[in-house]
């Protein structure tokens, strides 16, 4: 099958190299050094899903419409990615694997010959360099749209992937985007902080800030009529039931999810980018959050706060102390 993938970094160049060893035909697009070195070496992945490596064809733009498209950018950058390729695209399916809450519809309103649908993907990988991705947690991807069961459509392109990766249908998309959303709150303080996912829920102070971001995202989410979908222990009633509890019982959300990382450092998506010197997805995650809070008509400060932070350390490109952290949002209260 010939199969596109928009955006080569950690994840894009995870899925390339597994669906290309699967024998698919693989067109993947790049700019600069990620461009050049699949040009020149390939796509070397190692860690969780094994040793493997892939020849794809790189290009900055496709230049023929594919059977299937996976946009695997950061969550700020598909809309401009998707435009770029649009002309082509268009009539093809299209998988949006990337964090949010809006990549369907975005993906929906510039593509209207296209049957659309969300992935939601639990694997973490690390950008090492141009050309070579680490997987530190091999994890499933998840495929769906909408609010109801998984359709037909929903079920094939799943049987595709899970040929290459491993992948599941799930019902209820939309609200395993938020439950997703709950998870990708490990993202901002490894951030802010520089440290790992694993060493930030380790300290304590960091640990309580963190459950009182997922605390906060989840009663948002119901705020907003949100049915959690079920996903990694995850459901709509272990998240309203941790909605109520108070923050130091909330914290065995955070640890739990730390045992199932491993001893492998994961670094997050949001503090990769911070490390290249790019622009972070973090309105799409904890802004995601603050945007919902203010359509429903209630404050989010935690996670408003934690958006701020981010945005400081990209601008200034050195990080916060855990001490400096604790004493802004205390500061803050």
């Amino acid at each position: 099958m010939r199969i596109a993938v928009i955006g080569a970094g950690a994840l894009g160049g995870t899925f390339a190299t597994l669906l290309s060893t699967a024998g698919h035909d693989v067109t993947v697009t790049a700019r600069g050094a990620g461009l050049a070195a699949i040009r020149e070496r390939g796509i070397r992945l190692e860690g969780g899903f094994g040793t493997a490596a892939a020849r794809p064809t790189a290009l900055e733009r496709l230049v023929e419409t594919p059977d299937l498209a996976l946009v695997c950018t950061k969550a700020q950058d598909a809309e401009a990615a998707i435009r770029d390729n649009a002309a082509v695209l268009d009539g093809a399916a299209v998988i949006v694997i990337q964090n949010g809450l809006d990549g369907i519809d975005t993906a929906r309103r510039l593509l209207p010959g296209s049957d659309c649908f969300g992935a939601l993907s639990i694997i973490a990988a690390n950008y090492t360099e141009p050309g070579l991705v680490t997987v530190t947690t091999a994890a499933p991807t998840y495929l769906g749209r909408g609010t109801g069961p998984a359709d037909a459509a929903t079920r094939h392109w799943q049987e595709v992937l899970a040929g290459a990766v491993p992948c599941r249908t799930i019902d209820n998309f939309v609200g395993a985007q938020w439950t997703k959303l709950v998870v990708n709150m490990l993202n901002a303080l490894p951030a802010i902080t520089g440290l790992s996912v694993q060493s930030v829920i380790a300290h304590r102070g960091l640990r309580r800030v963190m459950t009182l971001s997922m605390r906060e995202a989840v009663r948002v989410g119901m705020r907003r009529g949100i049915r959690f979908g079920a996903m990694q222990a995850l459901d709509d009633v272990r998240l309203r039931l941790f909605s109520l509890l108070p923050a130091w019982a909330g914290q065995v959300l955070p640890l739990r999810m730390r045992a199932r990382m491993g001893t492998v450092p994961n670094l997050g998506s949001t503090l990769q980018s911070v490390t290249r010197g790019q622009r972070t997805e973090i309105d799409f995650l904890n802004g995601a959050v603050v945007r919902e809070a203010a359509v429903a008509g209630i404050p989010a400060p935690v996670n408003s706060r934690l958006t701020i932070l981010v945005h400081e350390v990209e601008q200034r490109g050195s990080f916060l102390g855990p001490a400096e952290v604790l004493a802004w949002f205390s500061r803050s209260r």
